[in-house]
């Protein structure tokens, strides 16, 4: 997809594709490195195209590839109303009027709803070699992450033959490509397998093909629990198809594996799809076919060689990549030398084996974490920036789903906070490097996102608040949740989270000047500001207040001496008010100037 509705296409000359970097500043490296697989899921290597990710674990008997795609999800859509708020809304705003900030909290709870659904994981692309692989030449293991091409490879030798893994995912093709080879010919064999925590059926199709099928939980409950009641969840699907050279066999094991001999080379194709049709749509009445979408993506690259596969990653990837550059030393340090290693004290832990040199003479990123106390590397800031431009684009592009709470790695059932997106810092902190980092396209599934909101917010603000416009409060999900989440006021009443959203808006637009996003952000943001003018009151002094107001996730001792949470006009709701009106002013002077003098 190129362009899309939010942002479209830049011009060919302006500042979002500049001239390619100098070959001095291209050619800097920028890899993170490792010197031996990963011992838990943070060491493990993401890749991603914005709907499928996949961490790479680089084990050398055994290789695991953690998957995700964007849609899976617990649950079906909701009613994000509650009828009897504005009685309890009501009580709140009078014990915060007397000055009872204690019990203001507690009475706060009865405004709380239900809470948000759970991001699911995929499951495993499983590779397993013979024993011998275990015998690896000490210290020719390597494994890195090529910032420049989003290409996680591994590589070690076992005797005589160097062992080759290479990893992208594809985001014209929509694809994770994985290529084994080994170094002397037949040399290479392996047995490969799909599976997940999620309740799901694997069979091998044919002796070059795995189907796996499964789905999510129509509610938050276990997933192997089959309960009575339990509303229809997500369906899934996911293919993996293998290819190998000339020479080498494959066949089937125990009806879900297949088995690799004698090759040269072999290259597996992961593609994945879901009955997901949008927030609004059950999953009982979705007419999406998983896996007739998942056949259809594998046909449209039938005719692609691995060559040609990456060479289209390639230039799609670097297209965003090379968009910016970061130079803040005359050289780089991600070669450093035995001399420097022993200056800085840099020790290897025993504990950690990715804690040392590779082959090449490359020291660890661990190791340059831990150099960096006592040598402040101006390269490895350099990398750090990066590799956040690298995530953003692994994890957002146009047509996925907003990148979530983190990103869109989850490798778990029940992750830590339900890999939700919360709207009180952390899902715009994942897009506050889109537009200073020239990166504008990656915000659009944000911008999606902010629209389906408004939807459901609007029934949100008009029953729960008896206001106009529409309401986002501080955890979401994939069904554009819009009500107060399960919880203490502390963190689940924050009526303020579509508001800090909708500054995204503004900000996106003074940076491109693009008049036809105005138009179409514009109802968000004048959404959002009517219900702002809703949901202040009066206090007693005169003023228009915020009541309730919480601060996030921020307790204060009351003058009485009581710990509370609930009071009126935090800094954080005025500072956000203030900022939402002054755009909706600027805006509606652009909107009127565009009217009457450029159509």
């Amino acid at each position: 997809m190129e362009g899309g509705f939010w942002c479209g296409n830049p011009a060919e000359k302006d500042f979002w594709n500049p001239t390619y970097m100098d070959h001095a500043e291209t050619s800097r490296q920028l890899k993170v490195t490792f010197s031996g697989p990963a011992n838990h899921w943070t060491d493990a290597i993401p890749i991603g195209n914005g709907r499928l990710g996949a961490m790479v674990w680089g084990g050398i008997a055994t290789e695991t590839l953690q998957l995700n795609e964007d849609t899976l999800w617990t649950g079906v859509p909701g009613d994000y109303t509650d009828p009897d708020a504005p009685i309890a809304l009501s009580e709140v705003r009078k014990l915060v009027d007397l000055g009872d900030y204690a019990e203001a909290t507690k009475a706060a709870v009865e405004l709380s709803g239900h809470p948000s659904d759970v991001y699911q994981l995929l499951g495993d692309m499983k590779l397993e070699f013979d024993a011998s692989h275990m015998k690896y030449t000490e210290g020719s293991y390597s494994r890195e992450l090529d910032l420049e091409t989003a290409t996680a490879r591994v590589k070690y030798s076992v005797d005589d033959v160097e062992f080759t893994r290479e990893h992208f995912a594809s985001y014209p093709d929509h694809v994770i490509v994985t290529k084994i080879s080994g170094s002397k010919p037949g040399s290479l064999s392996f047995t490969v397998y799909l599976d997940s925590k999620l309740h799901h059926h694997s069979q091998a199709n044919g002796r070059n093909q795995i189907l796996m099928q499964g789905k999510c939980p129509g509610k938050r409950i276990q997933p192997r629990v089959i309960a009575n009641g339990n509303p229809k969840g997500i369906q899934f699907a996911a293919i993996l198809d293998l290819q190998i050279s000339e020479g080498g066999v494959s066949h089937i094991i125990d009806d879900k594996k297949l088995k690799v001999e004698g090759s040269d080379w072999a290259v597996l194709h992961l593609v994945a799809s879901s009955s997901f049709d949008g927030p609004f749509t059950k999953p009982s009445d979705s007419k999406k076919d998983p896996i007739s979408e998942s056949l259809d993506a594998l046909k449209s690259i039938k005719s692609l060689s691995y060559s040609d596969l990456y060479a289209r990653h390639f230039d799609d990837y670097q297209n965003l990549f090379h968009r910016v550059s970061l130079q803040l030393s005359k050289g780089s340090k991600s070669n450093l030398s035995d001399d420097s290693l022993e200056m800085n004290k840099v020790e290897s832990s025993p504990k950690n084996s990715y804690f040392s040199k590779s082959e090449d003479g490359a020291v660890s990123t661990a190791d340059r974490i831990q150099s960096f106390q006592t040598d402040e590397d101006p390269s490895f800031v350099e990398l750090l920036f990066q590799y956040g431009r690298y995530l953003l684009i692994s994890s957002s592009r146009p047509g996925t789903q907003v990148s979530n709470l983190q990103g869109i790695w989850n490798k778990d059932i029940e992750p830590a906070w339900d890999c939700a997106p919360h709207l009180n810092i952390n899902l715009q902190m994942n897009y506050w490097p889109s537009l200073s980092c020239n990166l504008k396209e990656c915000q659009e599934p944000l911008f999606d996102y902010i629209s389906n909101m408004s939807v459901n917010g609007s029934e949100t603000a008009k029953v729960n608040y008896e206001a106009r416009g529409w309401v986002a409060h501080q955890v979401t999900d994939i069904w554009a949740k819009t009500s107060p989440d399960r919880g203490e006021a502390v963190w689940a009443l924050w009526p303020m989270g579509g508001a800090w959203l909708c500054t995204h808006l503004w900000e996106h637009f003074t940076y491109t000047m693009d008049k036809d996003f105005l138009q179409r952000a514009y109802p968000l943001l004048e959404g959002c500001t009517s219900f702002l003018l809703d949901w202040m009151s009066k206090g007693p002094e005169g003023y228009l207040e915020t009541n309730p107001s919480t601060s996030p996730e921020h307790m204060f001792i009351a003058p009485d001496g009581k710990p509370a949470s609930v009071s009126y006009s935090s800094t954080m709701d005025i500072a956000i008010i203030r900022e939402v009106f002054s755009e909706i002013v600027s805006a509606a002077e652009v909107k009127c100037f565009i009217l009457c003098y450029l159509e």
